[in-house]
């Protein structure tokens, strides 16, 4: 019996390695069309002038001034020199100072975006090959992962440092999966270092692996300095930057504002929290994060429950546009979602497969709601405003202060004065974009408020009043219009 069972072992080994084989080939090779075709994608928005000076621009200048040893310098909306860390606690730009020497252009940015986004299918394959039955069960998920709308957006979108957090998050949960604590320590670091809250999530994960362990001295290892740093970031970095506590407080004031005024209305009033949780936009937004995964990462609540310090960031904003998924708010949640529901989809047992194959069908069908209908605009050849604002950028010397209109800004951002238009100041050039009224607040006081304008508001009627005046006034040459779009030149400068 043993001779005839020989075979059947061999070709059931061989099957499994077959299978193997096939599954992570198949999840490589579409990876890497996912990450060339988005990083064309990219690049087209880019060229079409999709992108912002919030948040592409103003990263750019963050990573521009570290470069010529101005660590996170930026010129803030109301036209003053401040550091990004009375704003955010990311560090991580800095590091990305040398990837500016070698290839100096927003590019780069939005290049390295994708490509971050891209490498995070390889923890996911490898969590759900370890815990699901079937290689193509787990090559289902890693593909689900790719066409998770959600992350598309953040692919497509402009560039923001806590989306370099949700590779090195979903890392963090392998190695701790693996016991490997060098490599988590790592990545942990890294993601920490991408902004201020991420540190509560570390912290966290480091409950999370000691209650599923019972390794409750690890754990605490692992939260403990997790949270020192996020409280340090929070109540010492930034204040001491800002001479303020953080600006973006003021966009949670309805429940509290500082952290622990929203743990304090938390206790108090929960019907305040809940109110600002599900109001407006929120459950909408829950729900477009939620179905394409059928909601099975709530199978693993446990791993869910880490992830909601970032996800009440959206939820109790007072900004709208902070639920929507052109924002990058959401985005560190993304590991914690996927990687439930690599666990939830383990625990429905001999269903797995099927699970697994219903999720990436899901997520394939949900396409819809992903950048998708950006596609025809973006390989559409330019038009003659796109081309006029490429003459206009080409005439703006790359040392001298500018004033320009949003979009423009993700172009002109890498120098030491950029001015966000109509806030002018000791710029030498203006360069206007008539089509583009999204302007900053039109008086700007509280220099907390101006640190936290990370947004434009559609200002038709200011705009060409703006213009109006420039246009009068005797300090200005206009050097360029075309197709609306106008290029100013200071006298004597």
């Amino acid at each position: 019996m043993e001779a005839v069972a020989a075979p059947e072992v061999a070709a059931r080994a061989g099957s499994g390695v077959r299978e193997h084989l096939t599954a992570g080939r198949a999840v490589a090779a579409v990876t890497i069309v996912w990450a060339a075709g988005l990083t064309w994608l990219s690049r087209l928005g880019f060229e079409h002038f999709q992108n912002r000076r919030f948040d592409l621009g103003n990263m750019t200048q963050a990573v521009w001034s570290t470069a010529h040893g101005h660590p996170l310098e930026v010129t803030e909306a109301g036209g003053q020199q401040i550091s990004r860390l009375s704003s955010h606690v990311d560090p991580i730009l800095v590091a990305l100072a040398p990837l500016w020497w070698l290839w100096s252009s927003p590019l780069m940015l939005l290049t390295l975006q994708v490509v971050a986004l891209a490498a995070g299918v390889v923890p996911v394959f490898l969590l759900a090959r370890k815990h699901l039955p079937t290689e193509r069960a787990a090559a289902n998920l890693a593909l689900a992962y790719l066409f998770y709308p959600a992350l598309e957006w953040r692919a497509l979108n402009d560039f923001h440092p806590t989306t370099l957090a949700v590779p090195l998050l979903l890392f963090a949960i392998w190695f701790l999966d693996e016991g490997r604590f060098l490599a988590f320590a790592a990545v942990a670091i890294a993601a920490a270092a991408t902004q201020e809250q991420i540190g509560l999530l570390v912290a966290g994960l480091g409950v999370w692996y000691a209650v599923r362990t019972r390794r409750f001295r690890v754990g605490a290892l692992i939260a403990a300095p997790a949270l020192l740093w996020s409280a340090f970031a929070i109540a010492v970095v930034i204040p001491h930057f800002a001479g303020v506590a953080s600006p973006h407080e003021l966009r949670y004031a309805a429940v509290g504002g500082s952290p622990a005024g929203i743990l304090r209305t938390l206790v108090t009033d929960p019907l305040t929290v809940l109110g600002e949780a599900t109001h407006g936009n929120d459950l909408r937004f829950l729900y477009v994060v939620a179905i394409p995964l059928l909601g099975v990462f709530l199978l693993s609540p446990g791993l869910l429950l880490v992830s909601a310090p970032q996800l009440a960031l959206p939820l109790l904003s007072g900004r709208v546009s902070d639920t929507t998924l052109d924002n990058h708010l959401y985005s560190p949640v993304i590991p914690f979602v996927m990687a439930a529901a690599v666990y939830g989809v383990a625990r429905t047992g001999r269903h797995a497969e099927r699970i697994a194959k219903l999720v990436f069908f899901a997520s394939a069908l949900t396409l819809v709601i992903s950048p998708v209908f950006r596609i025809p605009a973006l390989v559409a050849a330019p038009t003659p405003r796109e081309a006029a604002l490429t003459e206009a950028v080409a005439l703006i010397p790359a040392t001298d202060a500018v004033s320009a209109t949003n979009h423009l800004g993700s172009r002109l951002s890498a120098r030491e004065r950029f001015h966000s238009f109509p806030v002018v100041a000791d710029a030498r050039w203006i360069v206007v974009d008539s089509k583009d009224d999204r302007l900053p607040p039109p008086s700007i006081t509280d220099a907390r408020f101006a640190a936290a304008v990370t947004d434009m508001s559609p200002q038709k009627q200011r705009l060409e009043r703006s213009v109006a005046r420039i246009r009068a006034s005797a300090e200005w040459d206009l050097v360029f219009s075309r197709h609306g779009v106008l290029v100013w030149h200071r006298r004597g400068s």
